[in-house]
């Protein structure tokens, strides 16, 4: 087989930087001031800030001041998390047993505080069901989270219909003080992320997962929501999170996010196709199966396990080959075996994992070159 160029499969470990993107994020490094200070060049940052709330309130259709920019898409999660259930101060919480770390172990940590937590079980493709969140509410559940797609399976949850169920049940009860948190991390750039449709309170978008630099995330706080800071010091982002903005990074974010919301439908149903293709030719290996639905799932997300191979290896093996792909999250790379999400959907034991995701610059001649590579260290 012919050594090409090196081939990058894991596109929801991180995305490249766009050339756009880049360029936005240079020119406004020369934006030095402090977005806090009053005099011209503290404007000047603030301005930017301002610019980039507008901006982001358009693609998500919600108030610029709704808007929390934080470090990272895990500083955006734990201060939804950490945040909602410390501003009321007790209380229960539902979760699903597949949600990313920075979801699960900031409700983790909410238990060694008091509160109660439930993790809901997912079925054999990691779906939840309306009903279920519905029968596992409490008087006093204060918070739901739940990902808007896992980006380890690429299962796509029905938010719209939790958070419709959710508004129904607190006009019968109007003392329910439920918010809805979910997760868009990996959903950005392949689904709708109009937040008057989707019905949630909390969103948490990632700039890294969407050709945006590392380092920033964004948290949209709906109005009324009221959120316990996690990181104690100014009064930035409206008291919720405090430390000096960095207006190049927030400009990134805001460019990223609106170039993958101009590329969302035409990128989607481009690399659907090559999805399927791969999903197909991948399930004629003998002894490979997909994890998670054929269809509900991300457009640029494989996930297969193969019967009797080692995962690790595998990416190893890969990678000598000039294939990056990965067996799961990267936060959770250093796991050996199945990882918690596939035990959650009862995925079958001694399989090895393959996540494979596409991107922007995934071609079909890349994936038939992974696939003739993958076939080589197939046994059978």
């Amino acid at each position: 087989m012919p050594k090409v160029k090196p081939i990058y499969l894991d596109y929801a470990a991180a995305t490249p930087l766009d050339p756009t993107v880049e360029r936005v994020i240079l020119k406004y490094t020369k934006v030095f001031g402090n977005p806090s200070s009053l005099h011209g060049f503290g404007q000047a940052a603030k301005a930017i800030l301002d610019q980039s709330r507008t901006k982001i309130g358009r693609v998500l259709n919600c108030r610029p001041e709704e808007l929390v920019f934080t470090g990272s898409g895990t500083e955006a999660d734990n201060l939804a998390i950490l945040g909602a259930a410390r501003a009321e101060g007790k209380g229960h919480i539902i979760t699903t047993q597949i949600e990313h770390h920075a979801i699960l172990r900031a409700c983790e940590q909410l238990e060694r505080e008091g509160f109660g937590v439930t993790y809901l079980p997912v079925d054999g493709n990691g779906f939840i069901k309306p009903e279920q969140v519905v029968a596992a509410i409490r008087p006093n559940t204060i918070l739901i989270s739940i990902g808007y797609a896992n980006n380890e399976i690429g299962t796509i949850q029905p938010i719209k219909e939790i958070s419709k169920a959710l508004h129904q049940l607190k006009t019968i009860n109007c003392k329910l003080k439920t918010v809805l948190h979910s997760d868009a991390s990996a959903a950005a750039g392949y689904l709708n992320l109009n937040i008057q449709e989707l019905g949630v309170d909390l969103l948490t978008i990632n700039a890294a997962k969407i050709y945006g630099p590392k380092g920033v995330g964004c948290l949209f706080v709906r109005r009324g929501v009221e959120l316990a800071p996690i990181i104690f010091g100014g009064d930035q982002e409206g008291g919720r999170r405090a430390g000096t903005e960095s207006p190049a990074l927030i400009a990134g974010l805001t460019e990223a996010l609106t170039i993958s919301e101009k590329k969302r439908v035409r990128e989607s149903a481009r690399q659907t196709k090559l999805r399927d293709w791969l999903i197909a030719e991948l399930l004629k290996i003998p002894g490979t199966r997909l994890n998670g639905d054929a269809k509900l799932r991300l457009p640029n997300n494989i996930n297969i396990s193969l019967k009797g191979m080692d995962g690790e290896r595998l990416v190893l093996d890969l990678d000598h080959a000039g294939i990056a792909v990965s067996t799961g999250s990267a936060c959770t790379a250093q796991e050996t075996g199945r990882s918690y999400v596939l035990k959650a959907m009862e995925a079958p034991k001694d399989w090895g994992n393959l996540r494979v995701t596409l991107g922007r610059e995934t071609s079909e001649a890349e994936l038939k070159y992974f696939l003739v590579a993958l076939k080589k260290l197939s046994p059978r």
